[in-house]
């Protein structure tokens, strides 16, 4: 029993050899991002450190999407940190879009999400993503179509069915984000998704879901029912 407790919390090295043996998934936040600071402060424990930095900025996620001003004015941060952390949330960005290439996008809705997530949840304007799928429902690509103000975006329908056709595609999911951070879609956003829906059906192309990213949180019309 002493010797256990020793290999999850007796040491600096603690995380690592808690992910090692029962996974990452088994590790909290603080934990997670003690592995990555490597170190703490003077008289500070890394995972002290970490849990004192997720609290200032709200959450692991406030943490990782923090500007650069903000992430490198903090005690203990700086730009050579900054810089390693983004380059990991790129990495994960595109570990999750290869992944999704290969995975059928409606057996696996939350891994969708979590790619679409992390591609516009920063963005400080409307930014209007189509996924385009084979017949499968594998992602072939996905394109921004269309950028707007902080609170609106234009959108062509007849352009995302052109898009469709150039690349074969036989479904399509929609996507975009909500500067605000509030994931409630608006009744703007139910009209255009009815009219993207009309165009896609007269050339047999399945619209599948239009995903709301907010910060943190995200709204399906396919779970609402809504298509």
């Amino acid at each position: 029993m002493t010797k256990e407790i020793k290999i999850l919390w007796g040491d600096n090295g603690a995380p690592r050899e808690k992910l090692l043996k029962n996974g990452a998934i088994t590790l909290s936040d603080s934990e997670l991002l003690a592995i990555f600071l490597r170190t703490g402060l003077p008289g500070v424990h890394v995972l002290d450190f970490a849990g004192q930095l997720i609290k200032e900025f709200g959450s692991l996620y406030g943490l990782m999407s923090a500007d650069y001003v903000s992430f490198c004015n903090t005690r203990g941060l700086g730009l050579a940190k900054y810089a390693q952390l983004q380059a990991a949330v790129e990495l994960s960005r595109r570990f999750l879009g290869h992944q999704l290439a290969q995975e059928c996008s409606i057996s696996n809705p939350l891994l969708t999400r979590e790619y679409l997530q992390g591609l516009l949840a920063q963005r400080d304007r409307e930014v209007f993503v189509v996924m385009f799928l084979d017949n499968q429902n594998r992602v072939i690509y996905h394109k921004e179509m269309f950028t707007g103000t902080f609170n609106s975006v234009e959108v062509h329908p007849r352009e995302i069915v052109r898009e469709a056709l150039k690349s074969n595609s036989a479904a399509v999911i929609l996507a975009h984000n909500h500067p605000s951070g509030v994931a409630e879609p608006s009744l703007a956003d139910r009209h255009v998704t009815e009219k993207v829906r009309e165009a896609c059906s007269l050339l047999d192309i399945r619209l599948l879901d239009h995903i709301v990213i907010g910060r943190g949180e995200s709204v399906s019309f396919a779970e609402r029912g809504w298509i």
